[in-house]
């Protein structure tokens, strides 16, 4: 695993270990933000009565504009001039605009009628995700060109990663803290003093990055060869232009479906991990199985935590392909263990497979983004652009499509396998066996296609260094 040539990382590209950390409180608001808005809305179910399937149209509705509103917040990103950056004066508007707009979204009046909450939440949750979307895409793209150093991006992005994971620790504790009886009179009342809770986090530590950032790209130099692709020209046309050149661009293609395998390889069958286990190894105790589930969850948890650390060093020493190969590879590892682990006669064995697991996920969202930096240069070297806002952008928007997809796909699944709630404890062999087959199965094989693609990528970190050498020289002569 060492045959490639390996460069130091010079003082002047090092980012201080402080700014690395402020960087890593806009990953804690962004996920943040986004496990509160999926956690909370189980209130206007249980708290409100509105109907499950007006509850699921209410919040899925919102995250379709992200299909055109995320692209385009990267795109004005990219092309504005300020004497604040391109990235700052965005995050820090739009981290005081979405804390401000999310408290009040669940300031929800009581007795009102169905279609009253429905709208009132819609509406709510549309203007929200556009002040989101103006603070999470700008400081995605801040993350992105914060150091032009192969090996220092990896070290960015596991510091943000490792501390945005600490929300998702967190976030299971929302219901109980929304329907303590001894605080709240109700669990709608609860969800109004955590969301300005939530909101008052997501304005202070939101504008730090803002704040005490600094951009390295204001400018770059526009003169072009015969090879270089057109500038971009400005305004709605400049847009359709810019997506196109991004969607064509064929290393950034191989992350977007190398993540959109690994990520929702384990999303589609999210869900069946807890009915394998309350059902095949418990025999539909629900109360034993969920107990079990829980203990599984947290042990995944921390063992995702120290991923992050392992797979930050890794791809210092052995490159960022080779550290994806050996992380995904060991959750196919776990993938595997589940259909021998997930015993009735011995429960505890269902611990085994999941710090196994815990490698696919705590390494992708830590090298995905350090690879999409280096994206980035190579698109410059091609267009004279810089377009962080647009790659991250558009990689964040299949991520989250994938996610819907992936979710709307495990309902079908699961009713594939015959599974019937009526019969407890009594689902048929054939249905058990399907469950831990999906389980295990889908993503180890979406797992497998995703390390052929990155197999295909082509910037490893000698190419990458070329390419850095032949920007700076392009951006002197500039």
């Amino acid at each position: 695993m060492t045959d490639q040539e390996h460069y130091t990382t010079a003082p002047e590209d090092k980012i201080p270990f402080f700014s690395k950390v402020i960087y890593g409180f806009g990953a804690m608001v962004n996920n943040l933000l986004a496990a509160a808005i999926g956690g909370m809305v189980i209130v206007l179910n249980l708290g409100l009565g509105m109907n499950p399937a007006l509850v699921g149209l209410v919040s899925a509705l919102p995250r379709l504009t992200d299909a055109i509103t995320d692209p385009l917040m990267g795109y004005i990103s990219d092309k504005t001039k300020s004497k604040w950056g391109r990235r700052r004066p965005y995050i820090f508007a739009g981290a005081i605009a979405a804390g401000i707009l999310y408290a009040l979204l669940w300031q929800l009046p009581a007795e009102q009628s169905e279609s009253y909450y429905f709208w009132y939440f819609l509406i709510g949750s549309l203007v929200f995700y556009l002040a989101y979307t103006m603070f999470a895409t700008p400081w995605v793209a801040l993350g992105y060109e914060l150091t032009p150093d192969y090996h220092e991006r990896t070290r960015l992005m596991g510091v943000q990663n490792f501390m945005g994971y600490i929300v998702y620790m967190i976030a299971p504790w929302f219901l109980w803290f929304m329907q303590n009886d001894n605080w709240f009179d109700s669990m709608a009342e609860g969800a109004g003093w955590l969301a300005m809770i939530i909101g008052a986090f997501t304005i202070c530590v939101g504008i730090l990055p803002a704040i005490f950032l600094k951009e390295r790209h204001q400018s770059i130099p526009t003169e072009k060869t015969e090879n270089d692709t057109e500038d971009f020209t400005p305004g709605i046309k400049g847009f359709f232009s810019g997506f196109g050149e991004t969607i064509k661009c064929k290393p950034f293609l191989y992350l977007c479906c190398a993540t959109f395998l690994v990520f929702n390889g384990f999303m589609i069958v999210s869900a069946f991990q807890f009915y394998a286990i309350i059902y095949y190894v418990f025999g539909g105790d629900t109360s034993q199985g969920s107990e079990y589930a829980g203990y599984a969850g947290t042990l995944m948890a921390f063992s995702t935590l120290f991923v992050i650390i392992l797979v930050s060093k890794l791809a210092t020493i052995y490159g960022k392909r080779k550290a994806f190969f050996f992380t995904t590879g060991m959750s196919m590892v776990g993938y595997g263990l589940k259909w021998f682990c997930y015993d009735p006669d011995t429960p505890w064995l269902l611990f085994i497979p999941m710090p196994f697991i815990a490698f696919g996920l705590g390494g992708l969202f830590t090298l995905m983004g350090s690879m999409i930096a280096d994206v980035c240069d190579y698109d410059e070297l091609k267009t004279h652009q810089r377009r962080e806002g647009m790659f991250g952008s558009i990689y964040w928007w299949v991520v989250k499509l994938g996610q819907a997809a992936a979710l709307a796909a495990g309902g079908f699944l699961l009713n594939a396998t015959g599974f019937d709630v009526a019969l407890e404890g009594d689902q048929t062999e054939l249905t058990l066996s399907l469950i831990r087959l999906f389980d295990g199965v889908i993503p180890f094989v979406f797992s497998g296609i995703a390390i052929l693609l990155v197999m295909a990528y082509p910037l490893t970190e000698a190419r990458s260094r070329e390419i850095r050498m032949e920007l700076e020289a392009r951006r002197g002569k500039g």
